[in-house]
């Protein structure tokens, strides 16, 4: 339970989080894209970010379920320390947050089906590190739990990402992306700490 509550946890801050969509945003406004194309690059975008981070995800739970056949001792004290430790490098390293960010250079051919393919491929190849723990933890306890995990991730982040954008786009302007980052990097530490000392313990 400990587990899901957290991957709740980070994938509501990683939907929050404006540097992965409000750029979108500001590319939409720019070519006067209505709502709904807004939308509809967001939804691609947000897919290629969340494609990565599963393929990576579901790996290590995978190989977590099947390393518990063969060391006993992952499941007891392994696993949950590499989640403090995981949780305590992101308290450290707040306050110069190193998550994906879209920026750069601009993208020369900003129709719609170019900005898709530009921004997609960068979130492809920056996936959510954050919550990769979560799942080695989630696929040692079990292959639902896994699965579970990767479905809340999906879910949350697809459609957190989708509805920021559409509350951004109609007037909401004003962002303090830096400090709510730091937060949270912070909060997402904390979460992956107090998870990690929770499954040392409870089982």
């Amino acid at each position: 339970m400990e587990i899901l509550t957290a991957a709740i946890i980070i994938s509501l801050l990683h939907a929050l989080i404006p540097n992965h969509w409000l750029p979108i945003l500001a590319i939409g406004k720019k070519n006067k894209w209505s709502i709904g194309e807004v939308r509809e690059v967001t939804f691609f975008t947000a897919l290629a970010h969340i494609s990565s981070t599963l393929l990576i995800g579901l790996g290590l739970g995978w190989a977590g379920n099947h390393l518990t056949e063969y060391v006993e001792e992952i499941t007891h004290g392994i696993a949950p320390l590499i989640l403090i430790v995981m949780g305590l490098i992101y308290i450290y390293r707040h306050y110069k947050h190193r998550h994906f960010h879209l920026h750069g250079g601009p993208i020369k051919n900003d129709s719609k089906k170019a900005v898709i393919i530009s921004l997609s491929t960068a979130m492809f190849l920056s996936p959510c590190m954050e919550i990769e723990a979560l799942f080695l933890m989630a696929g040692i306890q079990s292959i639902f739990l896994l699965l579970l995990v990767g479905m809340v991730y999906t879910i949350i982040t697809l459609v957190g990402m989708v509805i920021l954008v559409q509350i951004a786009y109609k007037g909401m302007r004003k962002f303090d992306s830096h400090k709510m980052e730091h937060n949270a990097g912070i909060i997402t530490g904390v979460t992956l700490v107090l998870t990690g000392i929770a499954s040392y313990f409870i089982h």
